[in-house]
């Protein structure tokens, strides 16, 4: 299937709110569907929903970004984070507003004009799940 795909990348510097000025990201480049492809960079503050659903780790500290990923849609961005703290133990969990860049943060994206990404609640799971459309842009459309 032919493919349309936009990079988007910026650098964030001391303060900014990582999760929110990804999605500040997707909202300025009217991302209908998309993904992280790197970020790479420093923390002052992390916070992060464990995988319990239920914990949250918030810690005051030096961390570096080990990866981060997850899926962009208009309303809603899905992002997982493992940092490394500063004797090389590695955290990770569900990114949550309140993680702070100490130094920069290199953000690069991809927005995929062929699809429309949304989340709907699925009864399965108890969570809102991406759901997969064809964008405005799309000739052909595959699930596969």
């Amino acid at each position: 299937m032919p493919s349309s795909v936009q990079p988007i990348a910026f650098r964030l510097t001391r303060g900014a709110d990582l999760k929110q000025s990804i999605f500040d990201a997707v909202k300025g480049n009217d991302i209908q569907a998309g993904c992280v492809v790197s970020v790479v960079g420093c923390l002052s503050s992390i916070n992060m929903r464990l995988a319990d659903s239920v914990s949250v780790f918030q810690k005051d500290a030096c961390f570096e970004i080990l990866s981060l990923s997850g899926t962009l849609t208009p309303e809603h961005i899905h992002l997982h984070i493992s940092v490394a703290d500063e004797e090389g133990g590695a955290w990770g969990g569900h990114l949550l507003d309140g993680t702070i860049v100490s130094h920069t943060a290199e953000i690069c994206l991809l927005a995929f004009s062929n699809y429309q990404f949304n989340r709907e609640f699925d009864a399965d799971t108890g969570y809102t799940e991406l759901v997969v459309k064809p964008g405005v842009n799309s000739s052909c459309f595959s699930t596969k």
